[in-house]
């Protein structure tokens, strides 16, 4: 709930010029916290020109909880203008694959909206999802969770919110564009699951805190009998 706490986007170009080997990078950009909605095509701008030569893919986030105001980016007159400057950025050099990572918690006619605009601007796919901001189905009490305050819910209470969001993506768009999945995926099943419901790739983060780096050797052997 801190938001995009880091060094700035000179920083991680700096490292990223000297990484060795072949992985795969994402740059996953978003707008500062401080800056006003209506400017936000600048940051989302800055952070593309700034990193395209050292970075495989982007994702686009409009979908944080931890960056106030930001999540109003997922609505259709501000996304089509970002979506579409970004984009055009992207047509002035080499084009890389761009990607919307969206929330969990959106309704199902603004799902519809976002998935005609991935198309419309000629996106690679989406990232579904973000994390939450709805506290169901925790074990703490109301007034624990109240006092830990707001942010974004990640790991297993996410996991059936953000699965049936990708099967619903996937269906509604015909399987037209890429669907990387995230949220919740702690085990080879939940890896499974994801791609069950029309996921073309996996992401990986709370799983990670509790299951370790194993559990990335685990999904593939589970995946080769796939």
């Amino acid at each position: 709930r801190m938001g995009f706490n880091n060094s700035g986007v000179e920083a991680v170009k700096n490292r990223l010029k000297s990484r060795k080997g072949k992985l795969i990078i994402g740059g996953n950009i978003g707008k500062n916290k401080i800056t006003p909605n209506e400017n936000a095509v600048d940051d989302y701008l800055i952070c593309f020109k700034e990193l395209r030569d050292w970075v495989d893919y982007f994702v686009v986030n409009i979908s944080s909880p931890n960056t106030p105001g930001l999540r109003e980016l997922q609505d259709r007159e501000p996304l089509v203008a970002l979506l579409t400057a970004v984009m055009e950025e992207n047509s002035k050099g080499r084009p890389k694959p761009v990607f919307l990572k969206i929330a969990p918690d959106l309704t199902l006619s603004q799902v519809d909206d976002i998935i005609s605009i991935v198309l419309q601007t000629g996106l690679a796919g989406m990232v579904i999802s973000n994390t939450t901001i709805s506290r169901e189905g925790l074990k703490t009490t109301a007034s624990e969770v109240e006092k830990i305050g707001a942010g974004g819910l990640s790991g297993k209470p996410v996991f059936n919110k953000s699965t049936e969001l990708v099967r619903y993506v996937a269906q509604k768009s015909n399987r037209r564009f890429a669907i990387i999945a995230s949220g919740g995926i702690v085990s080879a099943e939940d890896a499974i699951a994801k791609l069950d419901a029309g996921a073309d790739l996996i992401q990986l983060y709370t799983g990670f805190i509790y299951e370790g780096p194993g559990l990335v050797k685990r999904i593939l052997k589970a995946l080769i009998k796939y």
